[in-house]
């Protein structure tokens, strides 16, 4: 029987790769930047939750490309995707130097890569992101909310709403780190905050906002959740006590974004010996079911 996964578009033989060209490159919290550029066969292709490997054109230092996840597609007048959006934290050398990119200049990229959401209906969604782990929700929740249709089988057909409702329960550290609010809010999605030292919102874990919207919620819901490893760890403890379906995406470092290089291998529950195997965060992942994952 031939394996279901063979048909996804997110093998990296089928990824695209390419020179694109800069044409926004604006911060959005602290340390936070989002970057736009022109690349309508990627705008067509990349899904929510998939992800994109981005090198600085034409330089060698550093030498390997970094995963971003996709931030959102922009589209022209007439509704056509020509271009991708990706969030990136200034952290190492490839991002410190893309801080100072603008219009007109040159990114190598190759995607989209990955294994994206599963797009379940429900009634309710509820993504839960900590730190930079927001990034994948602006396409995830307009998906979900009907808004807009990602990869090419939705092009050409409008789509519909998957849940009644979304709601974004979003961690930092201080509210100066929290990006992309206005984007949620227009979308309609419900905003629920927490910051560590509570200068915004719960003062507290994003684990106890996710509680409290779970005893607010009376139907069935699904649960999307990205961020540190100890957050993932926290909401799919509580998921499974609840029987909550739940996916989470994995921040992984990759080096290679292709399976080559077995760097970003992450434990996953199987019938061995040990009751666990490894798989690639860049082929199998970088979603997975929670009740999958060990942590």
């Amino acid at each position: 029987m031939t394996d279901p996964a063979d048909s996804r578009v997110c093998w990296p033989d089928r990824a695209w790769h390419g020179a694109v060209t800069v044409t926004e490159n604006v911060p959005m919290a602290r340390d936070t930047y989002r970057v736009r550029f022109d690349s309508p066969e990627l705008a067509a292709r990349v899904r929510p939750g998939q992800f994109l490997m981005l090198r600085l054109a034409g330089l060698d230092d550093p030498l390997l490309g970094r995963p971003l996840a996709l931030y959102d597609t922009v589209r022209d007048a007439s509704g056509k995707p020509t271009g991708v959006d990706v969030v990136y934290l200034v952290m190492g050398k490839l991002t410190s130097r893309l801080r100072d990119y603008r219009a007109g200049q040159k990114l190598e990229v190759w995607g989209p890569l990955g294994n994206g959401f599963s797009l379940t209906p429900a009634e309710h969604l509820i993504m839960v992101a900590g730190g930079i782990g927001q990034t994948p929700f602006v396409a995830l929740g307009a998906r979900y909310l009907g808004k807009r249709g990602y990869g090419e089988a939705e092009l050409s057909t409008p789509v519909g709403p998957l849940a009644k409702r979304v709601t974004l329960c979003y961690g930092a550290r201080t509210r100066d780190y929290l990006a992309g609010l206005p984007d949620f809010e227009t979308l309609g999605v419900d905003m629920r905050v927490s910051t560590d030292d509570g200068t915004a919102g719960h003062h507290g874990l994003v684990t106890a906002v996710l509680e409290k919207t779970l005893a607010e919620t009376a139907g069935p819901c699904r649960i999307a959740c990205c961020g540190p490893e100890p957050m993932l760890a926290a909401v799919s403890k509580i998921a499974l006590a609840r029987k909550i379906p739940c996916e989470v995406s994995l921040e992984t470092p990759m080096a290679c974004g292709i399976g080559i290089c077995f760097s970003c291998v992450a434990k996953v529950k199987a019938d061995t010996p040990e009751g666990w195997d490894y798989r690639r965060t860049c082929i199998e992942g970088p979603v997975f079911e929670a009740a999958e994952l060990v942590f």
